[in-house]
């Protein structure tokens, strides 16, 4: 990125960052803790149930994000008269999104 171009920011409210960051914090963790198996020889099994409870906790904060993001900066695009440009990123944001999620 440049410094040409623009830092786009969305504000959230102090809970809804709160929630998001204690549940990245829980996934961090969970990271942590994988190596560990990793280190200690774990069972493949185990690890890989980790790593799955991983994948759905991260689609879980994805779709939230999501969902924020459609309620207030789609919405709010569409009210102020850019609404195909903020559908068409979103669609995109979406195919991404289902690639990482599949």
């Amino acid at each position: 990125m440049n410094n040409a171009e623009e830092i786009k920011v969305t504000h959230r409210s102090t809970n809804d960052k709160d929630q998001l960051i204690k549940r990245l914090k829980r996934i961090e963790g969970q990271v942590r803790g994988i190596q560990s198996m990793i280190e200690n020889d774990r069972y493949c099994v185990d690890i890989l149930t980790q790593i799955s409870a991983i994948n759905a906790a991260m689609n879980k904060v994805g779709f939230h994000l999501l969902e924020q993001h459609t309620h207030h900066c789609v919405s709010d695009a569409i009210k102020d008269g850019d609404g195909a440009g903020a559908i068409e990123e979103l669609m995109d944001v979406f195919k991404r999104f289902s690639k990482a999620s599949s």
